[in-house]
């Protein structure tokens, strides 16, 4: 009977930690998505425009912000709803 004892409290001991273990991970906050290259991101953005370096000087003031880029030269800004929020003083569109 005693071991029976000691085996079911290590058991417990055991779902304790393990519990705990798990709690101490939800507490630290959700993991942040790893940062994309946006040097890339905006080169491929911007490879259509006429005024490149204004492109990817505002594409990555963008992906900076949203860490996302929509893929393409144009458009297709439902990929990152962040990207295509954003606006400039004058409340224009301020990712290209």
């Amino acid at each position: 009977m005693a071991a029976f004892s000691r085996a079911f409290a290590l058991l417990l001991l055991l779902i304790f930690i393990t519990d705990f273990q798990q709690i101490a991970g939800l507490m630290n906050g959700p993991v942040a998505p790893p940062a994309i290259n946006c040097t890339a991101s905006c080169d491929t953005r911007c490879s259509e425009t006429k005024r490149p370096n204004l492109c990817k000087r505002a594409c990555g003031s963008c992906c900076g912000k949203c860490n996302c880029v929509p893929p393409g030269t144009s458009g297709n800004y439902e990929a990152c709803p962040c990207y295509f929020n954003l606006k400039t003083h004058n409340n224009t569109r301020k990712c290209p």
